[in-house]
C-alpha cells in the first residue's frame, strides 16, 4: 500500500509527465529548418546556409541558430550565427515580419595569393529582418559588424518544418 505522500508524489510525476508531453507535442510541430542562399556585400560574395528555428519560447520570441558558407573575394567564409528572433503576424495576410540578431562567428580561409595563411577565427554581431509565407518562403537581410562579418547579406530561402 502506498502511503499518503507516495500518492501525492505520483500524482505530482503525473502531472509533470502530461505537461511534459503536451510541451513537447507543441514544440516540435512549430520548429522548423531553414534552408537559404544569396550574396553578401564586403565581402562581395555568394552565399549557402542551414539554421534551425525553434519553437516559441515565450510570446512570439525564437531562437535560430544557423551556420553559412560564402565564396567569393579572394576568401572562403563560414559564418555561425545564434539569433534570437521575434516573428510579428501582419494582419490577416498569411505574411509575418522577422526581426532579431545576435552574436556572429566568422572562420575565414585566403584564397588567392594569400592561400598559404591560415584560417582566422573572428567574432562580431548582426541584425536582421524579413519576411515569411506561411508556406515557408523567406527573405531576409542581414546587417552585420565586426571581424569578417559581411557588412550585408540579402538572401531567400525556404523553411521546413518538423512535425
Amino acid at each position: 500500500m502506498v502511503s499518503f505522500s507516495g500518492h501525492r508524489a505520483i500524482l505530482v510525476l503525473a502531472v509533470f509527465v502530461a505537461l511534459s508531453t503536451i510541451t513537447v507535442a507543441r514544440a516540435s510541430a512549430q520548429s522548423s529548418i531553414n534552408f537559404s542562399g544569396g550574396a553578401s556585400i564586403d565581402p562581395t560574395q555568394v552565399y549557402a546556409g542551414v539554421s534551425w528555428e525553434s519553437p516559441d519560447i515565450g510570446g512570439r520570441f525564437r531562437l535560430r541558430p544557423g551556420i553559412d558558407g560564402g565564396f567569393g573575394d579572394d576568401l572562403n567564409l563560414g559564418t555561425i550565427n545564434i539569433d534570437l528572433i521575434v516573428k510579428i503576424p501582419l494582419g490577416t495576410t498569411p505574411w509575418s515580419l522577422i526581426q532579431g540578431g545576435g552574436p556572429t562567428i566568422s572562420i575565414v580561409k585566403f584564397t588567392g595569393v594569400y592561400e598559404d595563411s591560415p584560417r582566422e577565427v573572428h567574432a562580431g554581431g548582426s541584425y536582421l529582418f524579413g519576411f515569411q509565407h506561411d508556406n515557408g518562403f523567406f527573405t531576409e537581410f542581414r546587417v552585420g559588424g565586426g571581424g569578417y562579418v559581411p557588412n550585408l547579406k540579402i538572401g531567400v530561402g525556404w523553411a521546413v518544418k518538423i512535425k
